[in-house]
């Protein structure tokens, strides 16, 4: 009888969920701008900051470099992304591009359940306060996290996965934009008013079709690009 016999595979498993763990944490630092002052990441860095070790800190790096939230340079590491008007023009008009068609594809594909959970999404957007209440200055996590998922509410019936993990990438790096705006001119936006015409307008399915495929859908995301773009 043997006793204590460790699984080979637990030590593999246990540093990908630890990998796991650092990916997310340093995720979210990227995605709410927490790090921006680090314009390097070295891995000793990252590794006395989430408290990992060496190996998975380097598998998260280059998960987030795939996704193209870190750049990588061939033996010198990794580094955050600049942030500049050139590239929100150019993430913008990808977006636009992308975003239109998923949308386009949920209308024409559009099901009583795609509906239902477009107008839920709308709603619970709707009763979010976007601002924290001790800090205006700033966007609540959870309107945030609200905000995002009335966007995919949108183009979940675009019958692509590959669509909206593109539209879903692209999303990630325009978050990053949205933090410049929180003391930027954008505060004056009715940001309510954009999101009920965005969830109103596949409603009006039989004058869209009238008129075309051509029609243009609501300019949500050049408003935003319009808002940003000053304080770049």
């Amino acid at each position: 009888m043997t006793h204590g016999t460790a699984d080979p595979g637990d030590g593999k498993g246990a540093k990908s969920t630890l990998a796991s763990s650092v990916y997310q944490q340093l995720r979210d630092d990227l995605l709410r701008g927490a790090l921006e002052a680090e314009s390097k990441l070295r891995v000793e860095w990252v590794v006395s900051r989430y408290g990992a070790g060496a190996s998975p800190v380097r598998e998260a790096l280059n998960r987030l470099a795939a996704e193209g939230l870190l750049g990588r340079h061939d033996q010198r590491g990794f580094f955050l992304m600049p942030v500049g008007a050139a590239e929100l023009e150019e993430l913008t008009r990808t977006r636009c591009w992308l975003e239109e068609r998923a949308l386009r594809e949920s209308i024409a594909h559009r099901t009583a359940e795609w509906e239902e959970q477009l107008v839920l999404a709308r709603h619970r957007l709707a009763r979010a306060e976007r601002r924290l209440p001790e800090d205006p200055s700033t966007n609540d996590p959870e309107w945030e996290k609200l905000h995002r998922a009335f966007h995919r509410a949108l183009i979940a019936a675009c019958r692509s996965h590959w669509l909206i993990g593109f539209c879903e990438q692209l999303s990630d790096q325009a978050s990053r934009y949205r933090l410049i705006s929180q003391n930027g001119p954008g505060m004056g936006r009715d940001d309510l008013g954009e999101h009920r015409i965005i969830a109103e307008h596949p409603g009006r399915r039989r004058r869209w079709r009238r008129r075309g495929a051509s029609q243009p859908l609501p300019p949500h995301r050049r408003d935003v690009h319009g808002t940003l773009r000053p304080g770049l």
